[in-house]
């Protein structure tokens, strides 16, 4: 019986991590953030080829860190509402990044990172929705919780980012 649920619990924490996570998941509203993306796997043993962030709206200034033997695309798109950046007015910005033509086998993981600066809104979580396409098939890593729903329900979640007062990210 013990072993059973030794089992029961391993395979719970395997599936509890079998998603595109941030590293870090929760950060000061307001700030500069350095995301993490780690990519634990790929599509049913085939390897990942491909990753793309969609960015949350709020997110400003997103820069992707180049990674090497992958492709790197920025994608820009205008923005219903411009906002002041060090005294220049910003009316497009980052909605998308993709990383390409690399080869991640499925038996190792790796990580994709990107700089960027949140919106001042404590107590939110943010969403970035990541699409892994792998030499066979794809994963659409985009599902959200609805209020009330619990998040590790989720077939396919989004990896979450929750937005926190300022100070009260190191307050430990």
């Amino acid at each position: 019986m013990r072993r059973i649920a030794l089992f029961t619990l391993a395979l719970a924490a395997g599936t509890a991590h079998a998603h595109i996570t941030l590293e870090t998941p929760q950060a000061e509203a307001g700030s500069y953030y350095k995301g993490v993306l780690r990519v634990g796997h790929g599509c049913d043993g085939s390897p990942t080829t491909a990753i793309r962030l969609i960015v949350p709206a709020g997110v400003q200034q997103l820069k992707p860190m180049p990674k090497a033997g992958w492709t790197l695309a920025v994608q820009k798109d205008k923005l219903a509402q411009p906002y002041d950046y060090y005294g220049e007015t910003v009316r497009e910005d980052v909605s998308a990044v993709s990383w390409s033509g690399g080869n991640l086998p499925d038996t190792f993981y790796d990580e994709f990172a990107f700089r960027a600066k949140l919106p001042a809104t404590p107590d939110e979580t943010l969403y970035f929705k990541v699409e892994q396409r792998c030499a066979k098939g794809e994963t659409r890593w985009v599902d959200v919780p609805v209020a009330g729903q619990d998040p590790h329900a989720l077939k396919t979640p989004a990896a979450a980012l929750k937005l926190t007062a300022p100070g009260a990210a190191h307050a430990h």
